[in-house]
């Protein structure tokens, strides 16, 4: 099984899960590139973005979109949207999980 992104709140519960297979190649992207913040998303173990975070993590999801395949910036589009919803209510996180 490859990698899923995930809204979950600070109690833990999940409450949106995307799952696509582009999102091991983005991160491998991202590390070649040396992204900082995409590029170090364990592909093995769950990555914790917060809020304040987000702001660092979107524009690395904008610029690998640009020159994208269709599928792959359909995937990042998805992040993109449930990173739109962590920012919208509080204690609220994005999860790369790792397989």
């Amino acid at each position: 099984m490859g990698m899923s992104v995930e809204v979950r709140t600070f109690t833990g519960a999940v409450e949106a899960t995307f799952v696509h297979p582009f999102i091991d190649d983005l991160c491998r992207r991202a590390a070649s590139q040396n992204l900082p913040m995409l590029g170090y998303v364990d592909p093995y173990d769950d990555t914790v973005f917060n809020r304040s975070q987000l702001r660092a993590l979107a524009p690395e999801l904008r610029a690998l979109a640009n020159g994208s395949a269709a599928e792959e910036a359909e995937a990042v589009h998805e992040i993109l949207a449930l990173a739109a919803q962590v920012e919208r209510k509080a204690h609220r996180y994005l999860v790369f999980n790792g397989d």
